[in-house]
């Protein structure tokens, strides 16, 4: 039986697998798809808004000759620090429920299962889009992740949001040939865009590069448009691709369904209930951090500070562990 399993295999999660493993107990990482599967799924050099060494973990470097790391560096990075720690990876393992209490877990997965005396679930946000609801959504040129502008050069496209995703990709798309237009709900590019990615857009969008319309709704797509109504009324707009970079939310038929975790119904951003000191939540033994930990509210916590989670959890279970008989 395993000390402890960790579901989520981000940053995060790894940073919880070497707290706790430096505790001298045992533990393995599933994760559904690939190690840091959501970096893997950011677009093609994307640049990260931080810093090197807020990205760190388990107090290993991440040397950088340029200010700010790119998808690519922390690819690299975060596979090396798994490989130095030698982590236990169960990787492309989908969890698919948990049953038992604090002391004799079992976790369910898509190939077998796992005993456990604790659980941690440091799953993330990336993998779960914010649906809009429209008919036409489920279609083929729709998607809800961005990965590099190339293939739309000379093209038609629809960008929905207007926060960073959304004015990233659109100025990427504009500067690789793409016709672009930008579809925001509310009446003005988000203010949380970041400082130097905001005037940029702004001025393609004053300059007439890229075409945006504000207080505009999306009704329905279809293969060849996207039917919006605007103040002035409904308009088609051309569309060989549509990118509906809405955001992102947790998984919550997991955490509902296969763990069974009481959610803080208090808060509107629903996010497990936990305690802050141990991040041990309502159901015994079973621990969260990082992201998941804020529920919808996914900007309360990043790689940043949800990769302290591990510390606190790790004192928690090395205090509490050995109560379990081996």
């Amino acid at each position: 039986m395993l000390d402890t399993v960790i579901i989520g295999a981000g940053p995060v999660g790894l940073a919880c697998a070497i707290e706790i493993q430096r505790q001298g107990l045992t533990v393995a990482v599933v994760d559904k798809g690939a190690l840091v599967n959501s970096i893997v799924g950011y677009p093609t050099q994307m640049e990260f808004f931080s810093t090197p060494e807020l990205l760190e973990i388990g107090g290993y470097p991440f040397p950088m000759a340029s200010y700010k790391p790119h998808r690519e560096d922390a690819l690299d990075y975060y596979q090396r620090v798994a490989a130095a720690e030698k982590l236990d990876l169960r990787l492309y393992e989908r969890v698919t429920g948990l049953r038992g209490q604090a002391g004799d877990f079992v976790v369910e997965t898509d190939q077998g299962e796992l005993a456990a005396r604790t659980v941690v679930v440091a799953t993330g946000f990336f993998d779960v889009p914010n649906y809009m609801g429209v008919p036409g959504e489920a279609l083929p040129h729709v998607n809800h992740y961005y990965k590099e502008p190339y293939a739309h050069a000379g093209r038609d496209v629809v960008v929905v949001g207007a926060k960073n995703s959304s004015a990233k990709a659109a100025l990427a798309l504009t500067r690789a040939g793409a016709r672009v237009a930008l579809v925001v709900r509310g009446s003005e590019v988000s203010e949380s865009v970041k400082y130097w990615i905001r005037p940029d857009l702004l001025n393609r969008i004053k300059e007439g590069r890229i075409q945006a319309y504000f207080n505009t709704t999306i009704d329905a797509i279809t293969p060849t448009t996207v039917e919006v109504t605007m103040p002035e009324g409904p308009r088609s707009l051309p569309a060989t691709y549509v990118y509906a970079l809405t955001g992102y939310r947790p998984d919550y038929a997991l955490l509902l369904d296969a763990l069974a975790l009481p959610l803080d119904e208090n808060d509107p951003a629903r996010p497990p209930l936990f305690s802050p000191a141990t991040h041990e939540t309502a159901r015994p033994g079973v621990y969260v951090a990082g992201t998941v930990c804020g529920g919808l509210a996914t900007s309360r916590w990043f790689i940043e500070n949800g990769r302290h989670h591990a510390q606190l959890i790790a004192r928690a279970l090395a205090g509490t562990v050995e109560l379990a008989p081996r």
